[in-house]
């Protein structure tokens, strides 16, 4: 079977459902829908074109040449066409429920080319953040400290917790935040480091932090 990637998008606050119908019409039919709120000072997204703080993201599964293609497209041919700013980045999965990825590749079926031609990945990363409600602000300020420019929140909820609090010894606060921080490949290790020993799982924060490669990425707007 072809090789699943998680396309993750970060727009404006209404331009989900657009994004959706879209992708849906170019072979990525799998999706889920949150609301995000953007870490960048106003001067810091007026220079880069964000609009407002308020997001939508979505976490889509496609097939790899779905991907590819929708990312492509996306940096071409519907460049300013997709209805506000944002960012799209497209991650390698090892494995995905085979319901769901049987539907992706019979979606991309019409996209198969002879052969499997290779995507170079891009010299970005994406950080995952994950702090107790209230603290994400003291997380992007190391970040930024160190060569990050902003990042996305997204509510949530810690669960197995117990398991934790034994094995570390300390007492964890359910209410969640997720930080997605885009930041060259470069960067990465230094903003790692830095936030795990300023906002690690005993500090206030309690900062559990992991990394994914990023193939392709599609600045919108």
């Amino acid at each position: 079977m072809e090789a699943m990637k998680l396309i993750l998008s970060i727009v404006e606050r209404g331009q989900g459902a657009a994004m959706l119908r879209l992708y849906r019409k170019r072979y990525v039919p799998i999706h889920f829908q949150c609301a995000g709120k953007g870490t960048a000072t106003s001067e810091i997204m007026d220079i880069l074109g964000l609009g407002s703080t308020e997001k939508d993201v979505l976490v889509s599964f496609a097939a790899a040449s779905a991907a590819k293609k929708l990312l492509h497209d996306l940096d071409n041919e519907l460049r300013g066409h997709t209805g506000g700013a944002g960012i799209v980045v497209s991650i390698p999965i090892s494995g995905l429920n085979s319901l769901v990825a049987n539907l992706a590749a019979y979606h991309a079926e019409g996209l198969k080319e002879k052969g499997e031609e290779t995507v170079e990945r891009t010299e970005n990363s994406l950080i995952l953040v994950v702090c107790a409600r209230g603290c994400t602000d003291d997380v992007m300020s190391t970040a930024k400290a160190h060569g990050a420019r902003g990042g996305t929140v997204i509510k949530g909820r810690l669960s197995g917790r117990k398991e934790l609090e034994q094995a570390y010894e300390v007492e964890l606060k359910a209410e969640r935040e997720i930080v997605a921080i885009v930041v060259p490949t470069d960067l990465r290790g230094p903003i790692m480091e830095a936030i795990n020993t300023e906002h690690g799982l005993r500090s206030e924060a309690q900062a559990a932090l992991c990394s994914l490669p990023i193939e392709q990425i599609v600045r919108l707007g």
